[in-house]
């Protein structure tokens, strides 16, 4: 599984520590173990869960670096990323292990979950993370970027998470194949600035990141 892991990373072209890999191997195996109970994800067999999860995560972490050491936060201001919807912690989980300098908050409605991301902060000493057991729309912390991974659609995620979005906020959508539908019908004052094709190892399927960002 490891090598597996360092190989994925490779391939994705990230430069992951000894103790990150380790940091999300041991994720996995809280994510298997509470999802006997709490069932977090239908994903089961920890192969699958490692491509479908994981690096389909880690995937977007290196467009998620470069936009931050392009656009990060004002000086002696940490970055504060939202990720929506975030269920087992996927990808705000595997953000806050592989970017320690941002600080993630992982929201979703079932509380069980947002208990899981709490356990998963304690268990895996990852000061930067926290789980909120709340509606989007009832959030107005002003966030940097906000995340989704598989959410909703795109005009349903930039409303109901735009009370939460800082005024030079972006929007970092996970998506499949490139959902121009969707992007034809966001809402005026939305503006895609890129749509990044991802390639996930091991995985035959089309994934991207659709950008966004209000316009002044």
């Amino acid at each position: 599984m490891k090598g597996s892991l360092q190989a994925g990373a490779q391939t994705l072209g990230l430069a992951l520590s000894d103790a990150q890999v380790d940091l999300l191997l041991e994720f996995l195996a809280l994510l298997q173990k509470w999802n006997k109970v709490y069932n977090l994800t239908a994903v089961r067999d920890p192969q699958e869960m490692l491509t479908h999860h994981l690096l389909d995560s880690l995937a977007a972490v290196p467009p998620l670096r470069r936009y931050i050491s392009a656009h990060g936060a004002a000086p002696g201001q940490g970055v504060r990323l939202l990720d929506v919807g975030s269920g087992g912690g996927l990808p705000g989980v595997v953000f806050a292990i592989c970017c320690p300098e941002v600080d993630v908050s992982c929201v979703d409605t079932v509380g069980k979950k947002a208990a899981f991301i709490q356990q998963a902060a304690v268990a895996l000493k990852l000061p930067n993370l926290h789980g909120l057991h709340a509606r989007v729309e009832t959030l107005d912390t002003p966030f940097d970027i906000i995340s989704c991974r598989a959410f909703a659609s795109l005009p349903d995620f930039v409303n109901w998470s735009r009370g939460a979005l800082a005024p030079q906020g972006t929007w970092l959508a996970m998506k499949g194949k490139r959902p121009d539908d969707e992007i034809a019908a966001l809402p005026a004052g939305v503006q895609v600035f890129h749509v990044e094709p991802l390639a996930v190892p091991g995985l035959e399927a089309e994934r991207c990141i659709v950008w966004m960002r209000p316009l002044a």
